[in-house]
């Protein structure tokens, strides 16, 4: 990890917190912050979880459009119960890693950051942050509904590009001499672009990963472990060809799902628009970050599953299991 604890109290233009107490965006203290978080990109699903799986709710505030809540998670389904309920956050993180990267700071800010100094603490709770999101399936094989746990992000965003941190381990950097290749070789000959877009690439916390595989196999959810993609938009970004614009990399979806990244049968599964960053951020600051992202379309098959919720409520059920096991993971406090 290559980061260095804050020298200096962080300003009120660097860090705007309110009369209140509250920090900028997010409207909430640093009290009403649980080290437990489950972040969705839908303002409309932080609501629906924190009133079906929360209880003994502390907090449930929404501010531009941003959800955030605290309660006692609670989740139970046929063939499992979380027997250890502990207290979980859920957050809205908007729509793609712009959005995210506010909102990840303002956590990670609550977390670490005394508000009436603003100063960094000395020691901190380990963050434990499972996305619970939808993407799009890129392989044929994988059937709509499927809950996909990433072990590896690829940024074709580039929000994480602002935030240096050394690569987690040598896959992340064969992964982008190999992928920063193949895109540029996939671009137009003719682009003013080409060879300007280079991924980064970002690992899930394993253990993350490993909670949420049990989680699934426990509850009976159906889920794969792989690769995803996170793209800057939704459209042309994923491959999407519906503008009179031409996209700069044509049919980014298909090329992905033929790459193989060499990870012993692991394939690139689905594209979404916020876990690289997720990864990156957090992985690089010690806390432990994964996610969970039903297909609900089919790239391959242009399908699309118009039920999808019930494959959300299962991920989310799968989520909270894997945080209830992580916790008693997590370390007395960390130091910056």
């Amino acid at each position: 990890m290559s980061h260095v604890p804050l020298s200096t109290p962080c300003t009120e233009a660097d860090l705007p917190i309110d009369a209140s107490g509250r920090i900028y965006h997010l409207q909430i203290t640093p009290e009403q912050l649980a080290p437990d978080i489950l972040l969705v990109g839908d303002p409309g699903r932080a609501e629906f979880i924190a009133r079906t799986f929360l209880h003994d709710l502390e907090v449930e505030q929404e501010h531009r459009g941003l959800v955030t809540a605290t309660g006692i998670s609670c989740a139970t389904g046929d063939r499992a119960t979380i027997i250890s309920p502990g207290r979980t956050t859920v957050a809205t993180s908007g729509m793609g890693t712009p959005s995210l990267e506010i909102v990840l700071n303002e956590l990670v800010a609550l977390n670490e950051i005394d508000f009436s100094t603003r100063a960094q603490k000395a020691t901190f709770p380990r963050l434990h942050v499972i996305r619970v999101g939808t993407s799009g399936g890129l392989q044929a094989s994988t059937r709509l509904g499927t809950s996909i746990i990433t072990t590896y992000a690829v940024g074709m965003d580039n929000t994480g590009l602002f935030y240096e941190t050394p690569c987690p381990d040598q896959t992340c950097a064969r992964l982008e001499q190999e992928l920063a290749e193949m895109v540029k070789n996939a671009a137009n000959a003719s682009s003013r672009f080409r060879g300007k877009i280079h991924p980064y690439v970002s690992r899930a916390e394993p253990a993350v990963v490993r909670a949420l595989t049990q989680a699934a196999k426990k509850l009976g959810v159906a889920a794969r472990t792989g690769l995803t993609v996170s793209n800057s938009g939704f459209f042309a970004p994923q491959g999407r060809d519906i503008s009179r614009l031409r996209p700069s990399t044509p049919d980014l979806d298909r090329m992905f799902s033929q790459f193989d990244p060499g990870l012993g049968g692991q394939r690139v599964e689905n594209m979404e628009m916020e876990a690289s960053f997720l990864l990156h951020f957090l992985g690089g600051l010690g806390h432990w970050g994964g996610a969970i992202c039903p297909v609900i379309a089919n790239r391959r098959d242009n399908t699309f599953d118009h039920e999808y919720l019930a494959a959300v409520e299962s991920a989310t059920k799968t989520a909270l299991l894997a945080l209830a096991t992580l916790r008693s993971l997590r370390p007395d406090s960390l130091r910056p």
